[in-house]
């Protein structure tokens, strides 16, 4: 069976989203070049693309976490905006949230 194991978001500022994503889930980087860093784990990586020329329609990607509470804190520390507060879903709870750039992203913990 397929599955996703790559989203790439276009971004304004390769450094600040980095950082972003860092302190908000604990995510480290490799810069491959001045305008894009990836997040590769094997397992569901992310790409940051700073290249406008290169920019891609918007999706909404899902983080599956732990202990959604404490990720929702460090979405807003590190700057994130709540966009939608934690609902419940069959089989677990949600929130969404946009990134400093604007992108919009949900966060879920499975019951």
């Amino acid at each position: 069976m397929a599955k996703l194991n790559y989203v790439e978001l276009p971004v304004r500022d390769v450094a600040g989203q980095k950082r972003f994503y860092a302190e908000s889930f604990g995510w480290d980087f490799t810069d491959f070049g001045p305008d894009y860093a990836a997040m590769t784990t094997g397992e569901g990586d992310l790409g940051l693309n700073g290249d406008a020329g290169q920019w891609t329609a918007q999706l909404l990607p899902v983080i599956e976490v732990d202990d959604i509470e404490a990720v929702m804190a460090r979405v807003r520390e590190a700057g994130g905006t709540i966009t939608q507060a934690i609902f419940a879903f069959p089989g677990g709870r949600r929130f969404h949230f946009r990134d400093p750039h604007g992108h919009e992203l949900a966060v879920s913990q499975m019951d």
